[in-house]
């Protein structure tokens, strides 16, 4: 069975300009990662409207950043896979979680994610298309 991803663009806050959010089963992959106060990627990174967006797939392996604690990404580090097509499979690999997510020396990261490549790409594409958040860049 294959897992499910739903790609979510948060509206910008006080803090942040708007953010994505990736939903895997639905649950917060994010937050799941990176703890609560977290962020995803910005909308206009992860979202480019110039070229396609980073969460397109290859056969090419290669890192992606889901997202940063609240102390951001270079205190305690950023929440990434390696994310590579295998045919009709996408993978997300390889997790790097932050080091003090919950408070554990040693973080646990989540499991390896299959998703159906038809899902992914069209879920991929229905959020580039979807440019309601650049109304308030």
């Amino acid at each position: 069975m294959f897992d499910r991803l739903e790609i979510k663009v948060l509206p910008p806050g006080p803090r942040f300009r708007a953010q994505v959010r990736f939903w895997v089963n639905s649950e917060d992959a994010v937050e799941a990662a990176v703890g609560d106060g977290g962020r995803g990627p910005y909308a206009a990174d992860a979202l480019p409207a110039d070229r396609p967006s980073p969460l397109r797939t290859t056969g090419e392996a290669r890192r992606l950043e889901l997202g940063e604690p609240e102390c951001t990404g270079g205190c305690c580090g950023f929440a990434a896979v390696v994310v590579q097509r295998f045919g009709e499979i996408v993978q997300w690999s390889d997790w790097e979680v932050p080091w003090e997510v919950g408070h554990s020396a040693m973080p646990h990261p989540p499991p390896e994610l299959h998703f159906d490549a038809s899902q992914y790409d069209a879920e991929v594409a229905r959020a580039e298309a979807d440019r309601w958040w650049q109304v308030y860049s």
